[in-house]
């Protein structure tokens, strides 16, 4: 069974760090895309972060570079958001997916929830002081 849990989150200040985990059960990690997804009321979902399969291409929503990395540890299935010099504005429900490797047009479609199938069940970030 295909299930994505996610750990992690919770209240930090600004300035602050934070990481969240993904354990991708039944995947082999390799063979499909990841992302990082956010949501606050009221907008659409927003790509953060993906990587793709095998090749490992990285993609970053630009209002995040710089300060968040993902990364994926295939033995232990489970993909990781660092999240560095968090801001106010990062304050969201995160979501982990998985979804098809893209092979083309992949700076684009990495963000459309549409492409991926498995969803996490979201996990709060809020940053305050």
């Amino acid at each position: 069974q295909l299930q994505l849990v996610q750990s992690g989150g919770g209240l930090v200040q600004p300035g602050g760090s934070l990481t969240l985990s993904c354990l991708a059960a039944g995947f082999t990690l390799d063979y499909y895309a990841i992302a990082w997804f956010r949501q606050v009321p009221g907008k659409e979902r927003e790509g953060v972060a993906c990587m793709m399969g095998a090749d490992g291409g990285i993609y970053y929503n630009d209002s995040v570079k710089g300060r968040f990395t993902i990364s994926k540890d295939n033995a232990k299935k489970t993909v990781y958001l660092q999240m560095e010099n968090l801001k106010p504005e990062d304050t969201a429900v995160y979501f982990c997916a998985a979804g098809p490797t893209l092979l083309r047009d992949i700076a684009t479609r990495w963000r459309s929830e549409y492409e991926y199938h498995y969803w996490g069940q979201g996990t709060q970030v809020t940053v305050s002081s």
